[in-house]
């Protein structure tokens, strides 16, 4: 991706960053780096160090919790526009990751590194309500996500992401099971039952919703 393109979509995603004038933004560009990974690549995992704060200008970012079982929990997913607030934090507070982020598709990323983040934090009031902005959300998603695992069962949690992925989801059991924070077996014998009642057709690496509404009721019980 040309820089002049870069320089239009972050002025385009990043409404914060558009406010600042043509010089401060150049400055900006002039200190960060450009980053292009493959799909697939680890960007950070935990212990490792916290060294930019990426704008993501095309793909998508998944963050995840590994657990000492060897279990993945996704914990959101940064597409073009947002921030990561796991980043963030470790930027913040100076520590290490203690997530792993990996990129799910191809991705193009400006990297500021950190002291150009701590720079533009303390000078650019639009930012750093930004950047606090999202912390805010990305809150109570992962409350949500800390409720939904502690409280709701398995076929509740795995109905409700089925619903949310449209009529046929192109996925793998594993992929599934790693949003859920299960392991496979579990989710695979879940969509079986599933499949046996009535609700999805199963097909390789394809799920096919076939009786939504009674989908939602297992989804929210009365």
């Amino acid at each position: 991706m040309e820089r002049t393109e870069i320089r239009e979509r972050l002025r385009a995603l990043y409404p914060a960053l558009a406010s600042l004038d043509d010089a401060r933004f150049d400055r900006l560009l002039g200190e960060a780096h450009v980053l292009e990974v493959p799909a697939g690549a680890v960007l950070f995992d935990e212990e490792s160090p916290c060294q930019a704060f990426p704008l993501l200008v095309d793909g998508t970012i998944r963050v995840s919790k590994l657990g000492s079982n060897g279990r993945e929990l996704q914990l959101y997913r940064v597409v073009p526009g947002e921030a990561c607030i796991v980043t963030s934090s470790c930027l913040l507070g100076q520590v290490a990751y203690n997530a792993r982020g990996v990129a799910e598709t191809p991705i193009v990323a400006v990297a500021l590194p950190q002291p150009v983040f701590s720079r533009l934090l303390s000078e650019h009031q639009p930012f750093r309500d930004y950047v606090f902005g999202l912390f805010a959300e990305r809150i109570a998603e992962l409350m949500q996500l800390v409720e939904a695992v502690a409280f709701q069962r398995l076929d509740q949690r795995l109905a409700t992401l089925l619903l949310g992925k449209g009529r046929v989801i192109h996925v793998t059991h594993q992929a599934l099971a790693d949003e859920l924070g299960s392991v496979r077996e579990i989710v695979s014998r879940l969509l079986k039952t599933f499949a046996e009642q009535g609700l999805v057709s199963l097909g390789r690496e394809q799920i096919e919703i076939v009786d939504p509404a009674r989908l939602r009721q297992i989804a929210q019980p009365a």
